[in-house]
């Protein structure tokens, strides 16, 4: 059942565009009203019809077209008009989508909207500007730190975990978010879901703060005035200030603790004598790289990942994979899955894309592919691009890899073919026309 119902807020909420994400998602049939006559925020949402239908007289507020549903918090709203999809499927992934949402609202917002209306001119009583700043770079850089290992938040497909958190970001990133904060995830990640069709249809521009002069001063794109605190930031580089947690390794240096074993004579005997687990380990052959034997070529697969990871896609790294890209060595291949008519629910779908690449994982360091579900729940097709070293199939060099690709069709590409180079621009960026098929949610494999 499609629902359908009014909301009230005022132009421009942030809080409101997670809540049009989610119905364009869905195709929910939401009537806004934010404009007078009919609502006029601090009249409208304080009057007595009002505060009788919503007594906290907040917004956005929603009423169902049926007259019995009434809601008030945007977070809620959205689950309301999301699908089971955008809720999580699971109980485990619905409750990772609550914690992200409550997350941004703890940990994102309140610093964003002081230094949003900071930048605006606007004074915000008992908020130091310092503090607010280096509080947002903090969550910022913990947001960053996960994207780094993951494509969104929860699972492999958009959740509204990432429709609110990207809608809590808004205002930060026009006038607050600038370069220095070293958010390269943050970035990729919101301007991904930027270019998809159910968020563009509602966010028209949302790019972050211009880097070219902007900071600190009043010719950013947003006319404000951007806060001076950013100038003093640039020092500050948020991922390296993980790098001592990560980089730690105190188990190379534990060794010194075989020493405390040094006791009885028999027992300093004894740790002359090889561990049994160790010889076997020791005996065991190391595996080859079973693309050791091909033409290594210039193409530097870890660069290209680097790029895709931490640069914008459309702007930046497709134009480095065509500057760089070696055909003499390297392929480009298509891959469609044989049996669509097997694939049923969404979720399983995915959890069938990424079953396949969990079991190629040791193929990844000369491996890179695009693996896009299109359509929805019974009625989709799974595809996708793939470049690996060497011209032939990947997956015959090694008995380890063989297990899933069979169950795809492949066609090699012709990387000097017009028609090739939009195919992969398209699935790199996971935007485009893919031949009529609509766009789904992507998984890369890398």
């Amino acid at each position: 059942m499609v629902v359908s119902g009014t909301l009230y807020t005022y132009p421009d909420n942030f809080r409101t565009q997670k809540v049009l994400i989610a119905a364009h998602f869905t195709g929910a049939k939401i009537k806004v009203v934010s404009d007078a006559p009919e609502f006029v925020y601090g009249e409208t949402n304080k009057n007595a019809d009002f505060t009788k239908k919503f007594p906290s007289g907040e917004v956005p507020a929603f009423e169902a077209d049926d007259g019995k549903t009434r809601l008030t918090d945007a977070n809620a709203i959205a689950h309301y008009v999301a699908s089971n999809q955008l809720r999580g499927e699971t109980s485990e992934k619905q409750a990772e989508i609550l914690q992200w949402t409550n997350w941004s609202q703890q940990f994102i917002v309140p610093s964003v909207v002081a230094l949003h209306l900071l930048a605006q001119g606007h004074p915000v009583p008992n908020v130091d500007q310092n503090v607010a700043t280096e509080e947002l770079k903090q969550a910022l850089t913990q947001l960053n730190n996960h994207l780094g290992q993951h494509k969104n938040l929860v699972g492999d497909g958009i959740t509204l975990a990432d429709i609110s958190v990207f809608a809590d970001l808004l205002t930060g990133v026009t006038d607050v978010i600038d370069d220095s904060y070293q958010i390269p995830n943050v970035r990729k990640w919101f301007q991904t879901l930027a270019r998809q069709e159910h968020f563009k249809a509602v966010v028209k521009d949302a790019k972050f703060k211009s880097a070219g002069g902007a900071k600190g001063g009043a010719g950013d794109q947003t006319g404000g005035k951007a806060h001076e605190g950013a100038k003093k930031e640039k020092k500050e580089k948020a991922p390296k200030e993980e790098k001592p947690k990560t980089e730690e390794k105190p188990k190379t240096e534990e060794k010194p603790k075989k020493e405390e074993k040094k006791k009885p004579a028999k027992e300093e005997e004894d740790d002359d004598q090889p561990d049994l687990a160790d010889e076997a380990m020791a005996a065991e052959p190391k595996e080859k790289d079973p693309f050791q034997a091909l033409p290594p070529g210039t193409f530097k697969m870890d660069d290209w990942k680097r790029v895709y990871s931490n640069e914008d896609t459309i702007s930046k790294a497709i134009p480095y994979f065509w500057d760089n890209f070696d055909p003499e060595n390297y392929s480009i291949w298509y891959c469609e899955y044989k049996y669509p008519e097997e694939l049923k629910q969404v979720f399983m779908s995915c959890n069938l894309i990424t079953g396949f690449f969990q079991r190629l994982e040791k193929m990844a360091k000369q491996a890179f592919g695009s693996q896009i579900l299109f359509g929805t729940d019974n009625n989709s097709t799974i595809s996708g691009v793939w470049i690996w070293r060497g011209h032939d199939l990947a997956f015959n060099l090694s008995p380890n890899w063989q297990v899933d690709y069979e169950s795809y069709n492949w066609k090699k590409l012709d990387a000097k073919d017009e028609k090739t180079k939009k195919m992969v621009n398209e699935y790199w960026a996971w935007e485009g026309d893919f031949d009529g098929k609509k766009f789904n949610q992507g998984k890369i494999f890398k």
